[in-house]
């Protein structure tokens, strides 16, 4: 992919698709495309194709999807699993009707199994059945990267995906029924100081572990992948590092400032109980996250207040 290439990435007003866009328009990449969802419907087959027929990207990164936390994971299973599937069928099927040379679609690590030996290893994927509390989400993220893999199977085309760890950082979704556990706990901690709350309250036991990367590092591990992977495999793309949500909200408290109590609501659910990866192949292509955890999160935690201040 060269400088002048004609770049095409989906989603990039979202956590995943803004740090890819700094980090090509940084790196002087001159041809990046975006639409916003008002100018491109991704769900809209016909927008889609005409979009790909006129625009006529070279490079695709799929970063475009409709995301959420676990409450509105099993609020509404079915617009997770429809409207992931039309986005990611437009996107891909019209990408290789037109001839798109490289596409790299983000998946997530919902899409494995609920019960798996740990570190996940890639050969793990449809190996069990999902976690229940967000299954309609995980199926569709399963059809996409399937799709990649036979594309890249039968047609030789270099349709490749990833599955990303928990991602979080600038241009974060803090609503409460869009956001993820690391942005919804700022914003619970930040609100709680500033209302002089005597205490915080997390749902589940706060012994569920998980994995998260700071989403600049993500965008690093991505370009690596534009540059190096072309295999049909997927390949898991993490930090490597592993935090209990107990640990995860002690440091948010400390970075916050919050200086409450913190409970956790057992009645419930932790989602997947351990959930970290093993990303050794990415590794061996040579990536290695620059962001320690505390230091993501307070920058994060400075993005989160800057946003407040611009309303």
């Amino acid at each position: 992919m060269k400088k002048n290439s004609r770049l095409y990435i989906a989603g990039h007003t979202g956590l995943i698709g803004s740090a890819l866009l700094r980090k090509y328009k940084k790196s002087g990449y001159m041809n990046v495309i975006t639409k916003t969802k008002k100018e491109l419907d991704l769900q809209n087959g016909v927008s889609v194709e005409k979009f790909f027929q006129n625009e006529k990207p070279e490079y695709v990164i799929l970063a475009a999807a409709k995301v959420g936390g676990i409450k509105a994971n099993m609020t509404n299973p079915a617009e997770f699993l429809v409207e992931n599937l039309l986005i990611q069928n437009n996107v891909i099927l019209n990408a290789y009707k037109f001839g798109v040379k490289k596409l790299l679609y983000i998946s997530c690590g919902c899409a494995y199994p609920t019960r798996l030996k740990q570190p996940i290893k890639e050969e793990y994927l449809l190996s069990g059945k999902p976690e229940p509390t967000n299954e309609g989400f995980a199926i569709a993220k399963i059809a996409g990267m399937k799709l990649c893999e036979k594309i890249n199977l039968e047609y030789k085309k270099q349709f490749i995906s990833c599955v990303a760890a928990n991602a979080y950082g600038e241009n974060d979704h803090f609503e409460e029924e869009r956001s993820h556990v690391i942005s919804a706990l700022i914003k619970r901690f930040h609100q709680a100081k500033i209302q002089n709350l005597p205490s915080v309250s997390i749902w589940g036991t706060g012994k569920a572990r998980r994995e998260f990367i700071y989403v600049d590092d993500l965008a690093d591990g991505i370009d690596l992948l534009m540059k190096k992977h072309s295999a049909p495999e997927t390949i898991n793309l993490g930090s490597g590092d592993e935090v209990t949500i107990k640990g995860l909200s002690k440091i948010i408290q400390k970075v916050v400032g919050f200086k409450g109590k913190v409970e956790f609501d057992t009645s419930k659910p932790d989602g997947m109980k351990r959930r970290v990866f093993d990303s050794s192949k990415i590794k061996k292509l040579g990536f290695k996250p620059k962001t320690s955890l505390e230091e993501g999160i307070s920058r994060a935690y400075e993005y989160f207040k800057q946003s407040l201040d611009k309303g």
